[in-house]
């Protein structure tokens, strides 16, 4: 049969291997107990390369091909671009579909990277394996691994799967860091967790606010305490004016006359 490949496991067990050639790309089908189901599978897809009236709306949980073979192959017959991620790109945009009822957008210029790894999702967060750890696509946009949703960033247009740039705000960026509004004015309040939370201040600016917490780790270490803090990095100053902002920053006495058990 058509796209039809007989092969044998190690046990010398009989199985068939489906694919189909399109535009000079080898396409893998997948793997099947049967020869009817391998053919099937071959069947499908030349429908979907062929037939463009197919979409993506179309799948459903009887057809033989999985819901992200449906979606490369619908993106390499619409765009002549196959990857093995489950990619869709419309005009300027592209949809990475995690299932038939979950679809993540991102903006064109991460299609390389996406087109490459593949989106997890745990615990509400989502993830890609990257040099073989796990990271959090919110560490993209420059969020925290343990951002919180509205008080640490924000989606503009309160979709959740729409992670294009201009709808991601960043309200606080820094380690312990929070933003606050008083009488209609921003300001930016530290807290450093030692056994406990302890207030380091509030400051007007958010570069202020970060540094603060360096300066807050830098004297708790001084008195003892061995905790792995990760201190701030602020690329937008030089080093002096890192320094001049440093020195000049009142903490909390609380913090300044810490002492561990």
């Amino acid at each position: 049969m058509p796209g039809v490949y007989p092969q044998h496991k190690k046990n010398k067990e009989l199985y068939y291997r489906s694919s189909l050639t399109y535009k000079r790309k080898h396409i893998s089908l997948g793997s099947y107990d049967s020869m009817l189901k391998a053919h099937a599978a071959y069947l499908e897809a030349n429908k979907i390369i062929k037939d463009k009236n197919l979409t993506i709306a179309d799948y459903t949980q009887h057809r033989i091909l999985p819901h992200n073979k449906w979606v490369t192959l619908l993106n390499f017959r619409d765009s002549r671009y196959y990857f093995n991620t489950p990619i869709y790109i419309r005009e300027k945009f592209f949809e990475y579909h995690l299932s038939p009822t979950m679809t993540l957008k991102f903006d064109i210029d991460d299609l390389f990277y996406y087109s490459t790894r593949t989106i997890m999702k745990r615990g509400g967060h989502y993830f890609v394996s990257d040099y073989g750890m796990q990271v959090n696509i919110l560490n993209r946009y420059g969020i925290k691994n343990y951002g919180v949703k509205n008080r640490d960033y924000r989606f503009v247009n309160d979709d959740e799967t729409d992670f294009r740039y201009e709808n991601i705000e960043i309200i606080n960026r820094y380690n312990g860091v929070q933003r606050i509004t008083k009488r209609g004015k921003f300001f930016y309040r530290v807290k450093i967790h030692i056994v406990g939370n302890y207030t380091v201040g509030t400051y007007e600016s958010e570069n202020e606010a970060a540094i603060a917490y360096n300066k807050a780790i830098d004297i708790v270490r001084k008195a003892g305490v061995k905790k792995n803090f990760v201190p701030n990095y602020i690329e937008t100053i030089t080093a002096k004016t890192y320094a001049d902002i440093y020195s000049k920053l009142t903490i909390s006495p609380k913090v300044m006359a810490y002492k561990p058990k």
